[in-house]
């Protein structure tokens, strides 16, 4: 028997009009626009949007999670992604930013607190991969989690190279940037290089992966092979602002190419971003590093 069948003609009229209506949707038009500002980094104002919005469901406080998170409140950003997840908990995405505000927390606090709110981030990152192991980007931040924090937060080596595996499954260039990232740890340089070279035969239009060998080349002193890597990368994805901004910050960060990594970060700070890239907070932190401030 087909749901449409199941519902009584009277009912599915009625769920018709309240969708026309626009009722159906807790926030309608406002959340569209909401999320409009939010993709355009002017989080202020998105904000605003969702919270005139009288009767808020999941998908506002998970975008006012995401806003508050942006701005850098992860506090505030922890208590709507509660919001939201406690309204839909089996919704991968919402455990999954749940995880990240935690973890942020963690990062951002006293040595007193960090240790219980590490813990909360793992547990969410955890839930989200059990709600959706398909989840490439809950799978990534999980193993994230398992790489860098001790045994006692519940981390550890063995942990993160099962989790490898899972993301492998979903993506094979992902898990061979995962793979990378393991055998670094282990200090297995050699090894760490193959694998961030196989994964970029593997997705050769991911900028991001040419930007992970970059990375990797400057930290081994090869600097100018690192630059070839930057523009194939800048090929791969003309004005890309990440691309920009990575290429910025591996001179700020290596003090080489300081003239240049000032005239990239003024362009960046000039350019139109989304909420994906790097927030142009960074890069006048990044600025001042680079004038000697």
């Amino acid at each position: 028997m087909t749901l449409e069948r199941m519902v009584p003609a009277q009912l599915r009229i009625l769920l018709a009009i309240l969708a026309a209506a626009g009722i159906a949707g807790a926030a309608g038009p406002e959340i569209v626009e909401a999320r409009k500002l939010y993709n355009s980094t002017d989080f202020e104002r998105s904000l605003k949007v969702l919270q005139s919005i009288p009767a808020k469901d999941g998908a506002v406080y998970e975008l006012m999670g995401r806003n508050h998170y942006m701005q850098a409140d992860y506090k505030k950003a922890a208590e709507s992604f509660e919001k939201a997840f406690a309204m839909e908990p089996a919704n991968a995405g919402y455990a999954l930013w749940l995880g990240r505000a935690w973890g942020r927390r963690a990062e951002t606090s006293s040595p007193f607190t960090a240790p219980a709110q590490a813990s909360k981030a793992r547990q969410y990152f955890e839930r989200s991969v059990q709600l959706n192991p398909m989840n490439l980007d809950a799978q990534s931040d999980l193993f994230e989690y398992y790489l860098e924090a001790p045994g006692f937060l519940g981390g550890g080596l063995d942990k993160a190279e099962a989790t490898a595996a899972q993301i492998a499954k979903i993506s094979p260039a992902d898990g061979q940037g995962a793979e990378a990232k393991l055998a670094e740890k282990r200090k297995d340089t050699g090894s760490a290089e193959a694998h961030l070279r196989r994964a970029i035969e593997l997705a050769p239009q991911q900028a991001g992966k040419l930007l992970d060998l970059a990375r990797f080349l400057v930290k081994q002193g090869r600097f100018q092979e690192a630059d070839q890597s930057f523009d194939r990368a800048g090929k791969v994805a003309p004005n890309s602002p990440r691309v920009l901004f990575a290429r910025a910050e591996t001179y700020v960060k290596f003090h080489r190419n300081l003239d240049v990594a000032k005239e990239l970060l003024k362009h960046y700070m000039s350019i139109e971003l989304s909420a994906d890239d790097p927030p142009k907070s960074e890069a006048v932190k990044l600025l001042r590093q680079a004038q000697g401030g």
